[in-house]
């Protein structure tokens, strides 16, 4: 039996968690679960799976939650993140909150000899050499769950990051590939929210519209497999069946494929290096018409530019980026800015900063000092 802590358990990523846990009750059990503020779902998560370890970020919705589970304590903020990321009887954590305040819990765990799924980005886009560092020190395994990296995790497996030539990272191209380009800047957040493939958070749907997905991916996917920055590129491949392909230094390519559902890289984060049937829809190839692969236009897609702004400069620039970006899509949505003006602001602020080492604090102080420039900016 696998005992699984879910930080982020509400959203997207950890409501699949839990069908996929449920789906393989006599492998899996649930000991601790996490959220933002979601009081009512987590409630009824906690009783669905009997959990008695809980967090809220938010004080006031964990007081909330406790007088809703008869006074059963409910911990609160970044420490409680970590006492659930460290709990003895936990063996792996799923890191799937918002933002880099998932960064203290995934250390936490490594600390403690936790295996991590993880699923947040900012993870290892604002701190991925400390994270990864830790993790080879510790002995344990950090398993992508991104659709992309569980590909890419997957093709490396009994490979060397020295065999590897190049990463392609795959893309749908998002919700508005086929908007004409100066058609772009008058692309409502409705427009842009309709993805094409896949079922996701409106953050991560945004990021996917503007690409700025694949910026961070591209940095994380440096970060986990130890393969230089210039090696990895991001190609567009409209029906989302390839997640991502691995060239080796002979020429050769290896893929994975499958359906677009997260539960499938959700499980095997959880049990690799098992694989096992749990009823979920599978790929049928005599289905498939075609598959076709193109390069990103830079003129639709100028976040691509962003990723290597962030890692010619280094230290706490990616932080910055990542900070910037969730406060501009956050400001389009709102209709307070324009689609494309989300790269503007991005850029803008990464543009005012100059590189500190990222160490925790000054990852958590520049991240503040991104949103409050991001939260200022004017066009």
């Amino acid at each position: 039996m696998i005992r699984v802590a879910v930080l982020g358990s509400t959203g997207s990523i950890g409501t699949q968690t839990l069908d996929v846990i449920a789906r393989l009750s006599y492998r899996l059990q649930v000991v601790a679960l996490a959220a933002h503020s979601n009081v009512k779902l987590l409630a009824e998560q906690a009783k669905k799976f009997d959990v008695h370890h809980l967090c809220l970020m938010n004080p006031d919705a964990a007081k909330a939650l406790s007088q809703d589970l008869d006074g059963l304590p409910v911990l609160s903020g970044d420490d409680g993140l970590c006492t659930l990321a460290q709990l003895p009887e936990v063996d792996v954590v799923v890191i799937s909150v918002a933002g880099v305040c998932g960064l203290g819990a995934t250390l936490a765990a490594i600390e403690a000899g936790k295996g991590i799924a993880l699923a947040s980005k900012e993870v290892l886009v604002a701190a991925g050499e400390s994270v990864m560092r830790l993790a080879r020190e510790r002995g344990v395994v950090v398993a992508p769950i991104d659709s992309e990296h569980s590909a890419i995790f997957q093709c490396l497996q009994g490979y060397r990051s020295e065999d590897v030539a190049k990463i392609l990272v795959t893309s749908s191209g998002g919700a508005v590939r086929d908007v004409p380009v100066e058609d772009l800047p008058d692309v409502s957040p409705e427009r842009a929210l309709k993805h094409p493939n896949w079922s996701m958070g409106v953050k991560i749907t945004i990021d996917s519209a503007t690409l700025m997905n694949k910026s961070l991916e591209v940095i994380e996917a440096c970060w986990l497999f130890n393969v230089p920055f210039e090696r990895v590129k991001v190609i567009i491949h409209p029906q989302s069946i390839v997640h991502s392909l691995v060239e080796f230094n002979d020429g050769s390519l290896l893929a994975q494929l499958g359906l677009p559902d997260m539960r499938l890289p959700i499980q095997l984060a959880l049990l690799h290096p098992a694989r096992i049937d749990t009823g979920l829809p599978r790929l049928d190839l005599t289905q498939v018409s075609a598959l076709s692969f193109l390069q990103p236009d830079p003129a639709r897609y100028p976040s691509l530019e962003l990723a290597t702004l962030a890692m010619d400069a280094g230290g706490t620039m990616s932080a910055v980026m990542n900070a910037a970006n969730e406060l501009a899509v956050s400001r389009f949505v709102n209709r307070e800015i324009g689609f494309t003006q989300i790269v503007d602001l991005v850029r803008s602020v990464m543009l005012q900063h100059d590189p500190l080492e990222a160490s925790l604090g000054n990852v958590y102080s520049t991240d503040e000092w991104a949103r409050q420039q991001a939260l200022s900016w004017q066009a």
